[in-house]
């Protein structure tokens, strides 16, 4: 047996007792007479003594051992002198009588600990051994615990965990896809999925009635923070359901899951139609853990005689509370942070109300002090406050200041990450018209189903339309999203027909669906999470990427796999493939 305790577990009143442990070196000290060794296992880390007066051999040997040397050690249980409050374990310490090697280990290039020494990169390229880290591997505990809740949540709720295919047929909408060609299928490619989509309408067809999975994903897209090329999500299906039922269904699971994990109670959480979230917010995911709501002044500023007002198409603020007393520094950094090309603004124009009642502003030459009281009336502000305005295009200026308002909720202190403000956005529209292709795109995908009181301008103005799709967002972050899905072959037609798909195409790429649905398709909808961005949200992280087991890098590769790579030509000449030459 190579253990009966773990590293984390003894504690004052295992003293006496005989134990046996086994684990990883973590340190190693010698001090003349006595060294001390610390084992460490994922449970925890425990002091083993050697005494040089007693065991001579025993202590010699110990001192060869090198960090992260696997051992097993059998010994006494004892009561520690210098007792160590930071860890569960550091009342007692082992009395060492045998000391078995297991293996030995090369230095690390970098130090398994919390504080390591190890760059990003480096620490990627031995992801096994940054596993060994508490930090790095309490993440995956938490990533496993939450899976646990969101079974057992589902499970209690009549849900049927069903696994759905991985090879499967490419389609043209949505991110590009991860091709597999097929060796069996010459000139023919499977595509990776990029979620079960049709698969879980077909289970509802199929009358499972309620369905759910944590799924991996592919998607063949450009990086960042929270995208991976493989990513998981938790996709759920569910019939003869509305809008309503959905969102009931899966507020509670998100109760549940803080509830359990986080031991967080929510209240109810708001609902905020697509349109208000825009107008006050200029996201589809706004974070609403503070107010600071956009206040539109296009109508207040017209006709002023103030060019950078009078030519655009809107002129919008918010109030920062309390931050009057910026220096004219601090505002030259706002200034300059609008400015970077990835925001896009023009500049940035202030008023102080000063808490003496005067007014300051950055335009004081072109509005007198009666129309700068106008702007704090209608933006509500107090002495004290800041107001910070942005004109422009208005879908532009919109972006502009929502990067503004995040910012500024950063520097206020006011974006807390063990505060959680979840909310449904919902109504967004149907289709989005893209002026290059010129013709209209799903916002959502080709099977979502129109709001029923927007069903008649599908003929007259699609471009109003909106979808009964809804998403959750929580601290600004977009975790998931679904929909109701159409469920008849005559409006699903209709919506191939808007987005410009001959009946060949429709019936070549979802015919199947189509099919399907002629032999009696329940009303359906669902929702999918993105599972590694509620992980990392309830994890304290900004990167998918530290709540990922073997994640990958921003440029798509695996450093400690070295993939992707080539394949040798015996593969290509099996697959019928041949590469083309690489553009210089």
């Amino acid at each position: 047996m190579y253990r009966d305790y773990t590293c984390g577990e003894l504690r004052t009143e295992h003293i006496g007792q005989t134990v046996t442990l086994s684990g990883w070196v973590q340190k190693n000290r010698n001090l003349g007479g006595m060294t001390f060794v610390d084992i460490r296992d994922r449970y925890g880390i425990t002091q083993l003594v050697f005494n040089m007066e007693t065991h001579k051999e025993l202590c010699e040997q110990a001192r060869k051992l090198g960090r992260e040397f696997v051992i097993q050690a059998i010994g006494t249980v004892a009561e520690r002198s210098n007792k160590n409050t930071q860890i569960p374990t550091g009342e007692i310490e082992i009395l060492v009588e045998t000391l078995n090697v297991l293996n030995e280990s090369e230095l690390p290039p970098f130090t398994i600990e919390d504080n390591t020494d190890g760059g990003d990169e480096l620490r990627m390229q031995y992801r096994y051994l940054d596993l060994r880290r508490n930090v790095v591997r309490k993440n995956l505990v938490l990533r496993h615990q939450m899976a646990f809740e969101v079974r057992n949540y589902l499970n209690n709720q009549k849900f049927i965990e069903t696994e759905t295919p991985v090879l499967i047929k490419s389609t043209p909408e949505g991110a590009r896809d991860f091709i597999v060609p097929s060796r069996m299928n010459e000139g023919e490619f499977y595509a990776l999925p990029q979620s079960p989509q049709v698969f879980k309408q077909l289970l509802m067809v199929a009358g499972f009635d309620r369905y759910f999975q944590i799924v991996k994903c592919f998607r063949d897209e450009d990086l960042r923070a929270d995208r991976q090329p493989e990513f998981t999500q938790i996709d759920c299906e569910m019939a003869f359901v509305e809008q309503e039922d959905i969102l009931s269904t899966f507020e509670g699971m998100t109760k549940h899951l803080f509830k359990t994990i986080r031991g967080v109670e929510l209240n109810d959480f708001p609902r905020m139609p697509y349109a208000e979230a825009m107008e006050f917010y200029g996201s589809d995911k706004p974070d609403i853990r503070f107010d600071m709501k956009f206040h539109d002044m296009t109508e207040l500023v017209k006709n002023s005689g103030f060019v950078v007002f009078d030519s655009a198409e809107y002129v919008g603020g918010i109030c920062a509370e309390g931050c009057a007393g910026y220096t004219r520094k601090e505002l030259d950094g706002l200034t300059d942070f609008v400015k970077k090309p990835q925001i896009g603004a023009k500049g940035l124009i202030y008023l102080k109300c000063n808490e003496d009642g005067t007014l300051k502003s950055s335009v004081d030459k072109f509005f007198d002090s009666e129309k700068l009281e106008g702007w704090k009336a209608h933006f509500n502000a107090k002495p004290g406050d800041l107001i910070l305005v942005i004109s422009g295009d208005k879908s532009k200026a919109l972006k502009q200041l929502c990067e503004l308002r995040l910012e500024m909720g950063k520097r206020m202190g006011l974006r807390d990450k063990n505060k959680f403000a979840p909310l449904w956005v919902v109504d967004f529209p149907l289709l989005e018209w893209d002026e290059e292709s010129e013709r209209y795109f799903a916002m959502h995908h080709p099977f979502t189903s129109p709001k029923k009181e927007d069903f008649d301008l599908l003929e007259t103005d699609p471009g109003k339309v909106r979808a009964n799709a809804y998403d959750l967002v929580i601290n600004g972050v977009e975790i998931g999203g679904g929909s109701i899905r159409i469920h008849n072959d005559e409006l699903q037609q209709k919506m191939f027909d808007l987005l410009g798909f001959t009946k060949e195409e429709a019936e070549e790429q979802f015919g199947f669906l189509m099919n399907a649905f002629k032999y009696g398709a329940p009303p359906h909808g669902g929702v999918a999470f993105g599972f590694d961005r509620w992980v990392s949200l309830f994890a304290g992280l900004d990167s998918i990427r530290d709540v990922i087991a073997f994640p990958k890098n921003n440029a798509g590769r695996d450093v400690m796999i070295d993939s992707p790579s080539p394949i040798a030509k015996e593969q290509l000449d099996e697959l019928n493939l041949i590469l083309a030459e690489k553009k210089k």
